[in-house]
C-alpha cells in the first residue's frame, strides 16, 4: 500500500460514504486520513466512524490517522418577524440585545461579547460576506451599522467579524464536550476552529495532554496578526481558505497561503491547504481545470496534506475526487520543476543536533543516490525533522508506537511502518533493511541510510546517522 506521491490527502467523511466499504474505497482511492467534522457529527456517530476506519486499517495493514475537527463558536443572527428582510445601501441597521423578532431596521444578535467588542469602523459581513455592513455608533446593548453591500438578510444567518478581536475563547462547551468524547475514541488529531491568539491553542494542548495533536486552522484575520505565536505553539496548521477569503479580501488569499506554508515548512510543523480544492466535483465527475491548477499549486509548495471536504463528504463523486487528486498529486511531483521548487524553498536548519543530522542524512542520501531514509522514531519528531528537509528519497519511519504512526500519516513524505523497538545498533540497521525491502523501498543489493537515536526510545535524541546496504 504503498504511495506513489509524497503529499498526503486528508478526506472528510459524511453521508456519502456511510459505511466501512465506502471508507476503504477512499483509502484505496488515495487517502491517508480522515476527517470527522463535529459540526454534523453527534458523538454516536464520531465512535462509529472511529470504528470504522479502525477496521480498514486492520484490513489494510497501513496506519490511518484520523482528525476531529471542532465547530467553533458560531456566530448567527437572530431571528426576523417575516423570515426575511432585504437591506437597501446606506440604510441604517441596528444589531441589538432585544430578543423580539427583528424587522428592516434592527435584529437580536443573541452574542452579548460581540456587541461589547463591536466598536465604530468595524466591519460586520453576513452570510459569509453577502451582505457587508460598518458599525457607525456602539454600545454595550447596541451597534448601530450603515449597509455598505446591501442584499437580503434572514433567520440565523451568519456572522463574521474580520475588524473585531471576541473576548471569547474558540472553545465552546459544545467544542469541550466534543474533543473530550474524541480523545477518549482514541483520534489523533484536533483541528482548532476559528484561531485568534495563541492562548486558544494553549487551551486545546492542555485538554489533550499528549492524547493527540493540535492542528490550528487559520481562518481569521486576528490569526494573522498573531501567526507566528500561533504557528509556534501549535503541532499543525490548516490553511482554512473559506472563511479566510471571507473575513480577507480574496485577493491576499494566496500570498498568505505561500507565507503559512512556507514558514510551517521551516518550523517543521505540517501544513494542510483545504478548502473549495475540486470544489466542482461535489456534482461533477470532472475538475475545472483551475481546480487541477490548484491542487498542483499546494503540491509545488510543498504542503504536507490537501484536503477535500464536501467533495469527498457529501459529494456525487466521492471516490473520483480523491483518485483525482491523487492524480494531480502524482503527476505534480513527477514534473522536472517539482524538485527546483521545493529545493529553493529549504531553510537553515535550526542550531540543533537532531536537525543537523536530518540535514546531513538529506545530503548524503541525494549524493549517493540512496534508496530510503529510514528513521527510527518514537514521538515522531525524527520523521518530522527529515521531512521538513523534503529530500529526493523516500522517508521510511519506524516506530514502536501506532499513534505516532497514525500522526506520521499526515506528514509529507512519510511512510510509517510499526515495529518493535530497536535493540542494539545491529538490530537497527538490519530491520531497518529488510522493512525497506518487504515495504518496496529498496532491493538486494541498494543501499539506504539510516537515522536514530541512542539510547533507543528516547523522545528528540536524533544522534546517529548509518548507511547499510541490503541483504538478499
Amino acid at each position: 500500500m504503498r504511495r506513489n506521491r509524497r503529499v498526503k490527502i486528508l478526506a472528510t467523511l459524511g453521508p456519502a460514504n456511510p459505511d466501512q466499504a465506502s471508507i476503504e474505497k477512499l483509502f484505496r482511492a488515495g487517502a491517508d486520513v480522515f476527517r470527522i467534522n463535529m459540526s454534523h457529527s453527534s458523538h454516536d456517530v464520531m465512535r462509529e466512524r472511529i470504528a470504522q476506519i479502525r477496521a480498514v486499517e486492520k484490513k489494510v495493514g497501513r496506519p490511518i490517522g484520523i482528525l476531529a475537527d471542532l465547530q467553533g463558536p458560531k456566530l448567527r443572527l437572530g431571528e426576523f418577524k417575516d423570515g426575511a428582510e432585504n437591506l437597501a445601501r446606506g440604510a441604517r441597521f441596528i444589531l441589538d440585545a432585544d430578543p423580539t423578532p427583528g424587522d428592516a431596521t434592527r435584529v437580536h444578535l443573541p452574542h452579548p461579547e460581540i456587541l461589547s467588542a463591536l466598536e465604530p469602523g468595524h466591519a460586520v459581513l453576513i452570510d459569509d460576506g453577502k451582505v457587508r455592513l460598518k458599525v457607525i455608533e456602539a454600545t454595550k446593548t447596541k451597534a448601530v451599522t450603515e449597509v455598505i453591500v446591501a442584499g437580503r438578510v434572514s433567520n440565523r444567518k451568519g456572522v463574521s467579524l474580520p475588524d473585531t478581536t471576541i473576548p471569547v475563547s474558540a472553545m465552546t462547551p459544545k467544542d469541550r464536550s466534543d474533543l473530550e468524547a474524541a480523545l477518549a475514541a482514541g483520534i489523533d488529531w484536533v483541528a482548532l476552529s476559528f484561531v485568534q491568539r495563541p492562548e486558544d491553542v494553549a487551551e486545546v494542548k492542555k485538554t489533550c495532554a499528549g492524547r493527540a495533536l493540535v492542528m490550528a486552522k487559520i481562518e481569521k484575520p486576528q490569526a494573522i496578526v498573531r501567526l507566528d505565536e500561533i504557528m509556534e505553539i501549535s503541532d499543525a496548521l490548516m490553511v482554512a481558505r473559506g472563511d479566510l477569503g471571507v473575513e480577507m479580501p480574496l485577493e491576499k488569499v494566496p500570498g498568505l497561503q505561500k507565507r503559512i506554508t512556507r514558514t510551517a515548512r521551516r518550523l517543521g510543523k505540517p501544513v494542510v491547504v483545504a478548502t473549495q480544492m475540486l470544489e466542482s466535483m461535489i456534482a461533477s465527475p470532472v475538475p475545472t481545470r483551475a481546480e487541477v491548477s490548484d491542487v498542483a499549486t499546494a503540491v509545488f509548495e510543498g504542503a504536507d496534506a490537501v484536503m477535500l471536504s464536501a467533495e469527498s463528504a457529501a459529494g456525487q463523486y466521492p471516490i473520483e475526487a480523491v483518485s483525482t487528486m491523487n492524480r494531480i498529486a502524482e503527476e505534480v511531483e513527477r514534473d522536472q520543476v517539482y524538485r527546483a521548487v521545493i529545493n529553493g524553498q529549504r531553510a537553515a536548519p535550526e542550531a540543533t543536533g537532531a536537525d543537523a543530522i536530518a540535514v546531513a542524512a538529506r545530503d548524503v542520501a541525494e549524493t549517493l543516490d540512496l534508496k530510503a531514509i529510514v528513521a527510527w522514531t518514537s514521538s515522531g519528531s525524527t520523521g518530522l525533522r527529515i521531512a521538513r528537509e523534503r529530500p529526493q528519497p523516500p522517508i521510511l519511519a519506524l516506530t514502536p508506537k501506532v499513534e505516532t504512526a497514525r500522526r506520521l500519516a499526515l506528514v509529507w513524505g512519510v511512510h510509517a511502518v510499526i515495529t518493535e523497538d530497536a535493540r542494539d545498533v545491529d538490530d537497527m540497521a538490519d530491520r531497518a533493511c529488510k522493512i525497506a525491502n518487504s515495504e518496496g523501498f529498496a532491493r538486494a543489493g541498494q543501499r539506504v541510510i539510516i537515522v536514530a537515536g541512542v539510547p533507543f526510545g528516547t523522545p528528540g535524541a536524533t544522534n546517529m546517522v548509518r548507511i547499510a546496504f541490503v541483504q538478499k
